[in-house]
């Protein structure tokens, strides 16, 4: 007995708020999950894209090949670049959609002479481009440095993509309306980017934080992409957006994990955080296919989507003389000539 109760009161009482303390981090997940379901933005244009051209840069796999899925069964051209061989990714998109009007491209985003190669490419041989999308993007690569003396992840995540869009802006503003599409991600948020920086030194440290900030660098850097061309092509026709898509569960995070020597921490990471929380595939491609579709946007650029809704643009976008500085640093970096460098129309 304790104050008059039987000893198997007290027992099932304490039981009983263990097991409710046990289960409210339970129901929490539950709730979380259910949250983030019911949240997920999904594109409901119905628009055709039937004489429609359409370039989606890493499309062989993942994020990009389901774009380009989607996109050609819409009947859009779909021009698939990657740097493997996009035939595999082809011959799947015409099995699934009928529409035989689908091209691979060789790019390789970590060499800027390949980028001016496939552009002109494009240019000499499309004569329309209706929507690009640079999708391509990677995680962590180490600390070896491309041909070009450029940081890989940078370079693929921002300086190709920077003179690619440059390269196909005259084909684009022929096209017009037309539209320029950057995926970026929430990492934009968490950056220390500067222009002493933005293409990261050999002597920095190899480490998960350092790693983390370069690829958050990059992603900053493609909102400022984004929102520099659509200032720079206003009245043209052309408008130009950035997206997150989500924490979707795609390779990309054990190619970073190798680099990191996190492989076992990141199989458990995929295994259970992912694999519950995170977006699918066709979930995460959903705010992609919205900017490239849908009427609602046919006229916004220079903004920031998630989920299909506006989001606010990260902070490191809203210093206008810091953007000018990271965007004329990128002129650099890449070597645009006085006659690629874009004016303000």
């Amino acid at each position: 007995m304790a104050y008059g109760y039987p000893y198997y009161y007290i027992y099932f009482k304490y039981a009983t708020l263990a097991v409710i303390a046990a289960s409210l981090p339970v129901i929490a997940l539950v709730a979380l999950k259910l949250i983030q379901k019911y949240t997920i933005g999904r594109c409901r244009s119905m628009v055709c894209l039937v004489g429609k051209t359409v370039l989606v840069t890493g499309s062989s796999s993942g994020l990009g090949f389901q774009t380009a899925l989607v996109l050609a069964s819409r009947g859009a051209r779909v021009i698939i670049t990657d740097k493997v061989d996009g035939a595999n990714a082809k011959r799947k998109i015409i099995e699934k959609t009928h529409n035989t009007n689908i091209v691979t491209k060789y790019l390789d985003l970590a060499s800027l002479d390949s980028v001016r190669k496939f552009a002109k490419d494009i240019n000499e041989t499309e004569e329309r481009l209706d929507i690009l999308i640079n999708n391509a993007g990677v995680g962590a690569l180490g600390d070896v440095y491309t041909k070009d003396g450029l940081h890989p992840t940078m370079q693929i995540n921002h300086f190709g993509p920077f003179l690619l869009t440059h390269l196909l802006t005259d084909l684009l503003k022929k096209s017009a309306p037309s539209r320029i599409i950057f995926v970026s991600s929430a990492m934009a948020f968490l950056t220390n980017l500067t222009v002493d920086n933005l293409n990261y030194s050999k002597d920095q440290s190899k480490s998960y934080y350092h790693a983390t900030c370069i690829y958050g660098n990059s992603k900053l850097c493609n909102v400022i992409t984004a929102n520099g061309f659509a200032e720079k092509l206003k009245d043209s026709g052309v408008t130009s957006n950035s997206l997150h898509p989500g924490l979707v569960n795609t390779n990309i995070y054990m190619k970073s994990a190798r680099f990191l020597e996190l492989e076992t921490f990141t199989r458990v990471f995929r295994s259970l955080v992912l694999f519950f929380y995170g977006k699918t595939i066709e979930e995460g491609v959903q705010t992609i296919i919205h900017l490239a579709l849908c009427n609602k946007v046919k006229e916004v650029t220079g903004k920031y989507f998630w989920d299909c809704r506006l989001f606010p643009s990260p902070p490191g976008t809203w210093n206008k003389k810091f953007t000018n500085a990271i965007w004329e640093k990128s002129e650099e970096l890449v070597g645009l000539t006085a006659e690629e460098k874009l004016k303000k129309d």
